[in-house]
């Protein structure tokens, strides 16, 4: 049985991530310190035989025998990293620091949970690994942009100094149940305006892209990233096909049954324009595709949303 760590394991992501492993028969230790994650999230597993759960900021070192780390303890939202942009940028490296140094210290592999906010507002769609992208080093968005980069930079410097044995999964915008209602994120947005009948929110002119993969299909492929041998460099996850945001808006509108109105208001700042990964890498080395479309996702995530707030379909 291995023995996992999972970073921001009580976060969105994380919490699903702990979940496939236990499933898997792995026995799960998950740290958090509960900014932005929430004990709601990981409550069905306290009583697991096999997950254990540490309130712990990865900005301090973490004395731990693991035989693997995925590294996901970041806020992910603009609303969550910009609130302590400090905050933001030293958990993306010092806490990236210290999980690299408990996985030298233990000789445990470890993946790091990238970002597709590296390639920044991109002038290549769509984006491939190769990409150095685009990014503000002194934007509002750069405590996470270049914190994440900085990461990146880290885990190859300890890949190629210190033989660590590392993965680096560049994510795409990913949603599904257990994101916050107060997320920030345009799915979570949408769905919690669209069911409380308020205006959606729809930032510029709502004609910039991103592409959308659905919470399951995304742990599915970082635990095969994870344990496919020797793939070291930055590998894209997400889901390629592409969707503007005002599109976005009219098919949860379609979705929940709701007919309020669509507002405009104008785009942050840096926020980019056109976001798709590029999956040539991760369909080639690791056979993977995104199974769920998002139509089925989005109902699944407004069943989810319904019950977090307490309201009936209509």
């Amino acid at each position: 049985m291995k023995r996992i760590l999972v970073t921001g394991g009580a976060g969105f992501l994380g919490s699903h991530l702990c979940e496939y492993l236990l499933r898997s028969g792995a026995d799960v230790v998950c740290i958090d310190n509960f900014f932005s994650g929430s004990k709601d999230n990981i409550r069905h597993l306290l009583d697991h035989p096999y997950f254990e759960l540490i309130r712990h900021d990865v900005i301090h070192p973490l004395f731990i025998e693991v035989d693997q780390i995925y590294h996901l303890a970041c806020p992910a939202s603009p609303i969550h990293y910009q609130h302590n942009p400090i905050k933001t940028v030293k958990t993306n490296v010092m806490g990236t620091i210290n999980m690299l140094g408990l996985a030298k210290r233990i000789k445990a592999r470890i993946l790091l949970a990238s970002s597709s906010e590296v390639y920044g507002d991109a002038e290549i769609h769509p984006q491939p690994e190769s990409y150095w992208g685009n990014v503000n080093p002194i934007g509002i968005r750069s405590c996470y942009d270049e914190g994440k980069r900085v990461a990146e930079t880290l885990m190859m410097d300890y890949s190629r100094q210190n033989n660590v044995d590392i993965r680096i999964a560049r994510i795409f915008n990913t949603y599904g149940p257990r994101m916050a209602v107060n997320d920030g994120r345009v799915v979570s947005n949408f769905i919690v305006q669209a069911l409380r009948g308020e205006s959606l929110t729809v930032y510029g002119d709502g004609k910039q892209t991103r592409s959308f993969c659905y919470v399951s299909d995304l742990v599915e492929v970082l635990v095969q990233l994870m344990n496919k041998e020797g793939l070291t460099n930055p590998v894209n996850l997400g889901n390629p096909a592409e969707c503007t945001v005002l599109e976005l808006a009219k098919k949860v509108l379609e979705l929940t049954g709701r007919r309020p109105e669509i507002t405009f208001s104008p785009l942050p700042a840096d926020d980019p324009v056109r976001r798709c990964p590029d999956i040539s890498l991760a369909r080639e080395k690791l056979g993977w595709q995104p199974k769920v479309g998002l139509d089925e996702g989005l109902q699944k995530t407004i069943a989810y949303f319904q019950e977090k707030l307490g309201i009936k379909e209509k």
